[in-house]
């Protein structure tokens, strides 16, 4: 028989300090969970009833058996299980003290425990330290171990991400920033315009009652956990791909996901959005009614909630507010006004600009865009449904470094999100885009990390466009905004225009040009 207890070695022989027992076995042996393990692994305040640990540290417990225990003539064999369809790609690990254990050489994510020393036992107790790796998969495992030909179960343990941990790939270096960006249940989301931009608070509340259990069922409710189970659970090991998830599983337009959007009144069978002032009750509801879709919601709500599933998950994640937001229907990076006799026909376009639109930035490392890591750290996730991606109704995450550099090209939705803060024409759109400043309730403007204030951008297509019936007989000027920033002085350039409505195919304007001395 085995007995799991996760506490402190100075705790083994303190029973009456366990601070919740949850279960006994029928020989009178108890399995107690001590939420010490939590406490280190800042997990606390999720749970102080179940083992809630960060991968890539270690949590402490103490193994009783039946009998005596040699490590030179015995192996303890634990195994550690996520999911229902188990393979060596992280959701199935087996390791052992000592660790003779043969592996496949594609196995991924492996566990790892070791003794622990330097106290005194009695023979048939082993105190152990258990270590997810950094790279585990995030959920809820059970754990097993086997010594000789009997195995046991020892308890089941939620693993999360780990900014604490220099390995895991959300790892954040500051401790401010962690305490911000993971820990900080209460937010402020900007709203209003340009010329008038106002906080309203957001209470987070990611470390609620049953909040876990929340997040573990978005995950599993999504639509890929439904096509191949196995690939999903195995894929969770990576924030990009969780995030992705998240910003799918959030709005309800293709899924069972956890809030329906409406941008007019009537709200019949909801609330407006502008009721909602916290994720949580958004979140219960959800989970409580089987996964029923709450309404209603707008930009920053969709935000706010999935800010608060990040955050819980254990990826640093905030709310991002961009005013003069442009919407690129198209993709084309411009957003087009088509005009005939009678002014602006808006019948011809999609696009739009907003006077405000709210997403989330997750960091994470990006190594799909580079082995240089440029391309880490803040990435664009929004959960609004506006476009598809993929086939589904999510966005991001997108590097906000390469969008300042218009890596267009990159993943995931980066022209999209190129556009609504640049589009054609940089002074236009993408004002004031703001966060919470870290430690404060003040209004942090990152406009910077988006775009360059100043120096000399990349021109993409021309702001106006007619349609075949128009006709413009009149002498037409425009600017020519560039986009990306150039360092070197332009020499010899030349600007063409081309379409089949000039009255030469193609028209050198290059003359025209201003150029730096």
């Amino acid at each position: 028989m085995v007995l799991l207890t996760t506490t402190k070695p100075r705790l083994v022989h303190q029973i009456a300090r366990w601070r919740s027992v949850i279960g006994h076995s029928r020989e009178g042996v108890s399995t107690a969970l001590d939420v010490d393990n939590n406490k280190e692994h800042h997990t606390d305040e999720v749970s102080q009833e179940r083992l809630v640990v960060r991968r890539g540290q270690n949590f402490k417990m103490t193994l009783t058996l039946m009998q005596s225990f040699n490590p030179e003539l015995q192996q303890l064999v634990l195994t550690a299980k996520t999911g229902q369809s188990l393979s060596d790609r992280g959701t199935f690990s087996r390791f052992g003290y000592p660790d003779s254990i043969r592996r496949s050489s594609s196995a991924k994510a492996m566990w790892k425990v070791e003794p622990l020393t330097g106290f005194s036992l009695p023979s048939n107790t082993v105190a152990l330290s258990v270590t997810p790796p950094a790279d585990a998969p995030v959920g809820e495992y059970e754990l097993f171990g086997k010594l000789q030909e009997e195995e046991k179960s020892l308890g089941k343990l939620v693993v999360l991400f780990n900014p604490w941990c220099s390995e895991d790939s959300v790892y954040l270096f500051d401790d401010r920033t962690r305490q911000e960006y993971v820990l900080n249940e209460h937010g402020i989301i900007f709203r209003g315009s340009a010329n008038y931009i106002f906080p309203g608070e957001w209470d987070y509340g990611q470390f609620e009652e049953n909040m876990v259990d929340i997040c573990l069922k978005i995950l599993d409710r999504n639509h890929k956990h439904d096509e191949d189970p196995a690939d999903d659970v195995a894929s969770r090991s990576d924030p990009i791909y969780v995030s992705r998830v998240i910003s799918a599983m959030v709005n309800s337009e293709d899924d069972s996901g956890v809030l329906e959007g409406r941008w007019e009144s009537p709200y019949t069978g909801g609330r407006r959005p502008t009721h909602w002032s916290g994720s949580y009750p958004i979140l219960k509801q959800w989970y409580q009614s089987g996964c029923k879709p709450v309404k209603y919601g707008q930009c920053w709500v969709f935000a706010g909630v999935m800010c608060s599933v990040m955050r819980l998950l254990g990826i640093p994640c905030r709310v991002v507010s961009n005013f003069d937001s442009a919407h690129d229907v198209d993709m084309n990076l411009i957003i087009d006004t088509y005009i005939d006799y009678y002014g602006v026909n808006e019948d011809y376009t999609e696009d739009s600009i907003w006077n405000f639109h709210v997403w989330t930035e997750g960091w994470m490392k990006r190594p799909d865009l580079g082995s240089d890591g440029e391309y880490d750290g803040w990435q664009v996730v929004d959960p609004t449904p506006q476009e598809l991606s993929d086939g589904v109704f999510c966005c991001g995450p997108a590097s906000v470094k390469g969008i300042l550099n218009g890596q267009t090209g990159f993943k995931y939705d980066a022209p999209f999100i190129f556009a609504e803060v640049n589009a054609d024409c940089n002074a236009s759109f993408g004002k004031y885009i703001s966060t919470k400043a870290v430690g404060s309730r003040e209004r942090e403007d990152i406009t910077n990390t988006y775009k360059h204030a100043e120096g000399m951008t990349w021109c993409f297509l021309v702001f106006l466009k007619a349609p075949a019936q128009a006709s413009m007989n009149t002498l037409n000027s425009g600017e020519v905004v560039f986009m990306n920033p150039v360092n070197e002085v332009l020499t010899n350039c030349t600007l063409t225009l081309s379409g089949g409505g000039l009255i030469k195919e193609e028209v050198d304007v290059h003359r025209y040009m201003t150029l730096p001395e």
